[in-house]
């Protein structure tokens, strides 16, 4: 080390203090030395620009005019040390920088190539805080949180999570817990069966070893954590048709109908009715029975005595006839229930009206509201050409 000292010494004196910045910064990534690295490579920027060097990192004292060319440095040697950091498979030194420059991809590939069997440690935990509650992988880290800290932890940290998930990674994380836990419960059920009935197909669906077996359930009987139950099948809303998990999930709803009814623990409206609910729900979206599935839920909304609470019922039955194409009666249903919900909510009356070609609906509404903006916009998009054609 110290020879290095010298010979930066000796090349500032002899070649110039370019020369000398430029031996640093190869010397640093000999040693491998990725964080004093980032620091010199702004060094040597700003050395260029003439600007302060006592603190090479910081932007603080760049003046505006001089702003974007050491930025551009940054953002340089930010990415490089990023990638010098994931070849030393040190992902969250590498997600320090890469975050900043908001270049996660590399960082998500690099912990999609992980193991899912990993040992639960300091250094597993920061791991699966990157991959899961900052959003870089979540689906991998849902998958090891599974094998290194069990099904209870995953969904109280996924509960946690998810609000700040995209609506794809919400709906492929939901898969990951449907089939853990369809995997645990299909498991269980058979243990039991297998007890009375050893010789049964190896294929049996949870389904098939629940029908004509309600001895499964007497006395109280469960064959997995309820609580879990209940949190994986909310979980499953977020899964868009068609995908293998749906069905998976309105068998283990099958099966929640049938717990003794201390066990079935109550939703929001309009899922009160924990499972019977849920079942309508997942067959409206395999298209089972579609229009007895919908009905359920008209049913619950023309119900419903507080009117307060209709948009919550409302919104379920909207984002049900939306993913079933049913698009002209979402627009009805929201535009008595759901107009004045802001575009910050995850539901967009005005996107709908576009998808639905139902401009004529949002004009109304926005009259109605006096909203001049609105109806101004609304007028303007009926000279284009619609997203998409309404369903029939």
């Amino acid at each position: 080390m110290s020879s290095t000292f010298e010979e930066l010494a000796s090349l500032h004196s002899s070649d110039g203090p370019l020369a000398a910045i430029d031996r640093l910064i190869d010397a640093l990534r000999e040693q491998k030395q990725y964080h004093k690295l980032f620091d010199a490579r702004l060094l040597r920027r700003k050395f260029e620009l003439g600007l302060p060097v006592d603190r090479p990192a910081s932007l603080q004292d760049v003046p505006d005019d001089q702003r974007k060319l050491v930025e551009e440095t940054y953002v340089e040697a930010a990415r490089e040390v990023g990638a010098l950091f994931l070849e030393q498979d040190d992902i969250p030194s590498a997600w320090m920088y890469l975050q900043v420059i908001r270049e996660p991809q590399k960082v998500a590939e690099a912990i999609d190539r992980l193991p899912v069997n990993v040992e639960p440690d300091e250094k597993t935990e920061e791991l699966l805080n990157i991959a899961v509650f900052q959003g870089v992988n979540p689906v991998k880290g849902v998958q090891m949180m599974l094998r290194c800290h069990g099904t209870c932890s995953t969904i109280t940290s996924l509960e946690q999570a998810l609000q700040n998930m995209t609506s794809e990674q919400r709906q492929d994380c939901a898969k990951v817990m449907v089939r853990s836990l369809y995997q645990d419960l299909q498991d269980s059920v058979r243990r039991h069966v297998e007890q009375r009935m050893p010789m049964l197909p190896p294929d049996a669906t949870l389904r098939e070893l629940i029908t004509g077996r309600d001895w499964l359930f007497e006395g109280g009987n469960y064959h997995i954590d309820t609580s879990h139950l209940n949190a994986v099948v909310r979980f499953a809303r977020a899964i868009e048709p068609p995908a293998d998990e749906i069905d998976l999930t309105l068998q283990m709803c099958e099966y929640g109908a049938k717990l003794d009814p201390q066990l079935q623990y109550g939703g929001d409206p309009p899922f009160v009715d924990f499972y019977p609910a849920h079942q309508q729900f997942f067959k409206a979206l395999l298209g089972q029975n579609q229009d007895q599935a919908l009905q359920y839920f008209r049913d619950q909304l023309d119900a419903e005595p507080d009117e307060q609470d209709k948009p919550l019922l409302a919104y379920v039955l909207v984002d049900l006839l939306m993913r079933t194409g049913r698009l002209d009666e979402a627009v009805d249903v929201a535009a008595a229930y759901l107009s004045n919900l802001s575009d910050d909510m995850a539901f967009s009356f005005a996107e709908l009206c576009r998808k639905a070609n139902r401009l004529d609906v949002l004009q109304k509404v926005t009259q109605d509201r006096g909203d001049l903006v609105g109806f101004t916009a609304a007028l303007l998009q009926s000279d284009q050409p619609a997203e998409t054609e309404a369903a029939s």
